[in-house]
């Protein structure tokens, strides 16, 4: 004849199981469900090499969260390829933090200059990282092409605005006009040169002169020394 099973044990079993499973996902979901985070999205226009999902998001150097997703938008409109990036932050990591999904928040960081760009975290192996910070004095692009996160807009690197620089520097002018001024050096250096022998030619012939003469006197006051003695007398 079978035993029949010991409900109260299953009971506890049961209770110990469910017990086990949720202090499981509080201890190695590493708070994920608690965290209140927020997403945005930044365009960026050029090249973002070096920039991969997990990426660090800083505000001045400090970590406010990290990059969620990479992808390619086309624009019809501009007939323009742009690269959003995704970003996800950590409103705890600010006290009384200001970036709000809402409209008019946004809106009042924006218009005190909030802006993404990118920053390189290494030269040797050329990581990138999104750096937010303000800067009033630049101007806000928003593309608008992705609605369900709020927009933050972006500006040049300083690498990318040192390469941007670089490219407009006319440089075929530039060397046009250095090799202008090494012609025009060099033929006033040869005019010059010209200038200074001849007049270098013209000493000495003269230095030759004086000499010859100053030799036909000696030789002839040598030859008649009572000239001497009557320039004397005199």
């Amino acid at each position: 004849m079978s035993k029949k099973p010991n409900r109260t044990l299953i009971g506890i079993f049961v209770v110990g199981a469910v017990f086990l499973f949720v202090f499981g996902i509080i201890i190695f979901s590493s708070t994920k469900f608690f965290r209140k985070t927020q997403k945005y999205v930044l365009f960026f226009d050029g090249s973002v090499r070096g920039l991969n999902v997990g990426a660090p998001v800083t505000f001045r150097g400090v970590k406010l969260g990290s990059v969620k997703e990479i992808s390619l938008v086309y624009d019809p409109e501009t007939d323009f390829t742009f690269i959003p990036v995704i970003i996800e932050t950590e409103a705890s990591r600010i006290k009384n933090s200001p970036l709000r999904p809402d409209k008019a928040s946004m809106q009042r960081l924006i218009d005190s200059g909030l802006r993404g760009r990118l920053e390189t975290l290494s030269l040797i192996t050329g990581q990138l990282a999104i750096s937010l910070d303000f800067f009033p004095e630049k101007p806000a692009r928003l593309r608008g092409l992705i609605k369900e996160y709020p927009e933050i807009p972006t500006i040049p690197s300083p690498l990318g605005e040192l390469q941007k620089n670089i490219v407009d520097i006319p440089l075929k002018d530039i060397s046009l006009n250095l090799q202008e001024s090494v012609r025009s050096l060099n033929y006033a250096l040869k005019e010059s040169k010209d200038a200074v022998l001849y007049d270098l030619e013209t000493t000495l012939r003269e230095v030759k002169e004086a000499a010859r003469a100053v030799r036909i006197l000696a030789e002839y006051l040598e030859q008649h020394p009572e000239a001497i003695l009557k320039g004397k007398q005199r």
